[in-house]
């Protein structure tokens, strides 16, 4: 894989130190808050890919054509006090020419710099899960039960669920589930509701939690009025599942000998959960992809080795970006949308099916003055706006990283927007979307299914 990790230009001025959604998925989204690595791969990897990164031989080291631009985006940000200290830009494109391999670096500030990445932490984490899983990887929720289940629709034991991590296991899904015990013929449990794994539910991470209301969402008669909200959603004609618990909700180690296996909940490919994670930036379900992985250390470790970035050009404490302990350099947060495009490039994706594109996808971006054509990630913080993300122009894609720390959120905002949108101005700006950053992804829907040999 060619390297995503430009060495910044000789040249360069040194300013300091140097997808479709169902209506029900937005409703949740905007509502909320929001294992291994194999050690040879790891280890060429980072070697060869670190290498190149900081090799001058095998990219552009010129002098970058919009580095003026660069300039005068500073001087504005300058102008209104802020510190030069706290910016950071990079942008480049591939070199149009025979000589494929090189990266031409258009204008940087900062570049090598690490700053406040807000949630283009996300970048780093929807990489990591896509290389860890792949990209049409499913998370499975298994139910099971004790004990026999009589005539009158009676489970005398309990109902066991087995979480294996899934970030958006909401309310429709616990309706889903509990019609289809109903349609088993089951009414009502005797015994308790057990957890045992990694068991979320409405992006809570408390497994306990999830439990309780998991057992509020398999009865119509104990939701409360926010379930009510989400079954309006459905289709007309949808039953109202109920599965009464007697017992309590608790929690347990592992599935005891000789449960059976009632029915299998799989939620949508992983290039889904990341697509809606990005578009409304939830922090959540980040958190939970992060954790999948092994943690912030193991996605940082991940997202390194792939994208030939120094260590200390990317540094986490979590998957979500909450702190400005997540520190990214410009170019490394452009390197890591440059490896995610490559990997779903072998997919026969693109970068469009895991992240917004501006004037056609709902979230975060959808009231930002931006460009009309445009592929993105936003981060904020209480004084870090931070954007990136590839831009299509008439001369080739402009790849860009522009981060900003100040007080004025809505002013560094209005001013990447223009920024970008001067930059498609001139270099010409595309009437449509280009083909090869059509979002690809096909089936986006979870799946449930009765245990067949019931």
């Amino acid at each position: 894989m060619k390297s995503a990790m430009p060495a910044a230009p000789h040249g360069a001025t040194q300013h300091c130190c140097s997808a479709t959604l169902t209506p029900r998925h937005e409703r949740h989204l905007w509502g909320w808050p929001g294992r291994r690595l194999v050690s040879s791969w790891v280890g060429l990897l980072s070697a060869a890919t670190l290498l190149l990164s900081l090799s001058p031989t095998s990219q552009a080291t010129e002098q970058g054509s919009l580095q003026p631009q660069v300039e005068t985006y500073l001087a504005q940000l300058a102008g209104r006090g802020f510190s030069p200290t706290a910016q950071g830009v990079w942008l480049q494109m591939e070199d149009p020419s025979p000589q494929r391999d090189r990266i031409l670096v258009l204008g940087q500030h900062q570049g090598s710099t690490p700053l406040p990445a807000a949630s283009l932490t996300k970048v780093a984490t929807t990489l990591a899960a896509l290389q860890h899983f792949g990209p049409q990887h499913r998370f499975v929720t298994t139910w099971l039960a004790t004990g026999p289940l009589t005539a009158e629709g009676v489970l005398q034991g309990d109902l066991w669920v087995l979480g294996e991590e899934d970030p958006l296991f909401v309310w429709e899904e616990a309706f889903s589930v509990g019609n289809l015990l109903n349609a088993y013929g089951i009414r009502q449990v005797r015994g308790d509701l057990v957890v045992v794994g990694r068991f979320y539910m409405n992006f809570s991470r408390d497994v306990a939690q999830s439990g309780s209301l998991l057992r509020q969402g398999l009865d119509a008669r104990r939701w409360p009025p926010e379930a009510e909200v989400q079954f309006s959603t459905l289709p007309p004609g949808t039953p109202r599942p109920q599965v009464e618990i007697l017992g309590s909700v608790r929690v347990a180690q592992q599935i005891p000998p000789g449960a059976q296996v009632l029915l299998r909940h799989e939620s949508p490919p992983l290039i889904h959960l990341v697509k809606l994670m990005n578009l409304y930036s939830n922090n959540s379900m980040a958190e939970m992809l992060a954790d999948a992985v092994g943690g912030a250390d193991q996605v940082a470790q991940i997202a390194r080795a792939i994208a030939g970035i120094p260590a200390e050009e990317l540094q986490l404490i979590n998957g979500s970006g909450l702190g400005v302990e997540n520190r990214i350099s410009p170019r490394a947060n452009v390197a890591l949308l440059r490896a995610i495009q490559s990997l779903l490039e072998e997919q026969g994706l693109s970068l469009a099916d895991a992240f917004a594109v501006v004037g056609q996808d709902v979230g975060v971006l959808e009231r930002r003055l931006l460009p009309g054509i445009l592929i993105a990630k936003s981060g904020t913080l209480r004084s870090v706006s931070t954007l990136a993300g590839v831009l299509p122009t008439a001369q080739g894609d402009i790849w860009f990283a522009l981060m900003n720390g100040g007080s004025d959120l809505v002013g560094f905002r209005t001013q990447q927007g223009q920024f970008l949108s001067r930059l498609q101005s001139q270099w010409g700006s595309p009437t449509t979307l280009p083909e090869r950053w059509i979002p690809r992804s096909g089936d986006t829907g979870s799946r449930t299914e009765l245990n067949p040999r019931l």
